[in-house]
């Protein structure tokens, strides 16, 4: 029993945390403001402290509770990302969250610690079961985040669509898993991998489950054809949240398809891996060719993170060890370049004739460089990276890299050489960014200020500096990224 709970402590100070912020700010009678700055203080810290205890997790390896949850080098890697991530965006939502304190809840900073929490268990997942109730405790709170601004229509239309939207891929899901359980007899994916292993292949009932729930958790991720809910969700909602979901639960959802697809079906990788491919290409190509014509900000990054899922997918499905060292390699890569992206957009206030908000359109933009030379040549160089360019300090060029060589070696030429088309279609509405920034001029009825607050610039330089380590110094990450791969197989 011991340890059980000390395999699952970083879950269960989540939990605890956020009930224990939940009780504070419904009796602590103060500001909402006050009150919102306090819970997203105490937040941040038992996020730092489920990092803490993550590290006391690094010896426990094998399964738990009944072998429904599982630790091992690929968890703990995966795990000690979406912590960092996770806390990296709380952090730097403080001025969004100060600034709209009367409209946005203090149960903000709490509905994140619960869908993380979520996320940490469905990297452990060993079982379809659990598997399920980790991805509904996150998809839940999700759910609610979505439309925590209940004074907004367009935060309630889009709350309200990716519920529903949300509810039907979770039932797709569900179909799926009953079905296999239905034909194997066992929700376990460790007994269902010794099952299906003495078979010489997958029967008509178990090649739908399986469809069926790699197609829901496909839609977790905004993979094509199952995004249509991401760019109006991205757009509707508060822009702290629109940050969380590009960021974080991305990663999460990933990290068990690779657990699911290579250790429990990896000996039928023929019946999953064309499935996979498609997505991938309908993912960069919509991503790449539907970006282009964007003219919100937070609509182009959705369909950004749709391309990106998608070269994401590439290394899913070269089906290698190298390809998992690239997916995680890569997603950590794109979670830093976020990260600044977003740190600077939640600092911006735009003022025009509609009054004062947040960075929502392109044109805003205009100029913006001209008056802030250090962000600007920052969000330049993120431009940059996220093309794939070879330029300091971010390193999305070794991310992209990785993926496509991953292909390669499993003989997946068509699908590496759409993936580099892909990434120069998309690279237009990168440049357009930059371009905007350098040559353009903005309105004369429209003022743009940065107010970068002190923990704003902490997280962007943290974010910068580990981008740099990675670029100039890549072999400590790769080790840790290849270590973390190992355990899969």
């Amino acid at each position: 029993m011991k340890e059980n709970l000390l395999a699952a402590l970083p879950e269960i100070v989540l939990a605890l945390g956020a009930m224990s912020m939940m009780m504070l700010g419904v009796f602590y009678k103060a500001t909402a403001q006050g009150r919102m700055s306090t819970v997203a203080r105490g937040s941040s810290v038992l996020i730092i402290i489920a990092l803490a205890a993550l590290s006391y997790t690094v010896g426990m390896k094998g399964s738990f509770f009944n072998n429904m949850f599982v630790m091992d080098g690929f968890a703990l890697f995966i795990k000690a990302v979406l912590i960092f991530s996770a806390g990296m965006v709380l952090i730097m939502s403080n001025h969004y969250l100060e600034k709209n304190s009367e409209k946005i809840g203090f149960e903000y900073p709490i509905l994140i610690m619960l869908s993380l929490c979520g996320m940490l268990m469905m990297v452990s997942a060993n079982s379809l079961l659990s598997l399920y109730m980790s991805l509904e405790l996150q998809s839940l709170s999700l759910y609610v985040l979505a439309a925590i601004r209940r004074d907004d229509s367009k935060a309630s239309e889009a709350g309200v669509k990716y519920f529903v939207l949300g509810a039907l891929a979770s039932g797709i899901m569900l179909y799926g898993i009953s079905l296999i359980y239905g034909f194997s007899g066992t929700v376990g994916l460790d007994e269902l991998k010794q099952i299906i292993s003495g078979s010489t292949e997958l029967g008509n009932g178990m090649i739908i489950g399986l469809v069926l729930l790699v197609c829901g958790l496909c839609f977790k991720i905004s993979a094509a054809p199952f995004h249509m809910w991401t760019p109006d969700v991205y757009e509707g909602v508060p822009t702290p949240v629109t940050a969380y979901f590009a960021i974080v639960p991305k990663l999460a959802v990933a990290a068990f398809l690779v657990r699911l697809l290579f250790d429990t079906f990896g000996s039928f990788v023929g019946q999953w891996q064309d499935i996979v491919i498609i997505i991938s290409i309908l993912s960069m190509s919509v991503g790449a060719f539907a970006g282009i014509w964007q003219q919100n900000i937070k609509r182009l990054l959705a369909y950004s993170s749709i391309a990106n899922m998608g070269y994401a997918l590439v290394g899913i499905a070269a089906f290698n060890e190298s390809g998992v060292q690239a997916l995680l390699i890569f997603m950590v890569i794109y979670m830093l370049s976020s990260i600044v992206i977003f740190a600077v957009i939640l600092n911006i206030d735009v003022r025009d004739s509609d009054g004062e908000k947040g960075l929502e359109k392109i044109e805003h933009l205009n100029g913006f460089a001209k008056n802030n030379p250090i962000t600007g040549m920052l969000i330049a160089l993120v431009m940059f990276s996220m093309i794939g360019l070879p330029f300091p300090p971010f390193a999305g060029f070794f991310g992209k890299f990785f993926i496509f060589k991953s292909a390669i070696e499993s003989d997946l030429y068509g699908l590496a050489v759409i993936g580099v088309i892909a990434s120069v279609v998309a690279a237009y509405y990168y440049l357009r960014i930059v371009k905007v920034m350098y040559f353009d001029e903005l309105g004369k009825n429209i003022r743009v200020n940065l107010d970068l607050e002190a923990h704003s610039k902490l997280i962007i330089l943290m974010a910068t500096l580990v981008s740099l380590f990675i670029f100039v110094y890549p072999g400590k990450f790769l080790e840790y990224a290849a270590y973390a791969a190992h355990n899969i197989f």
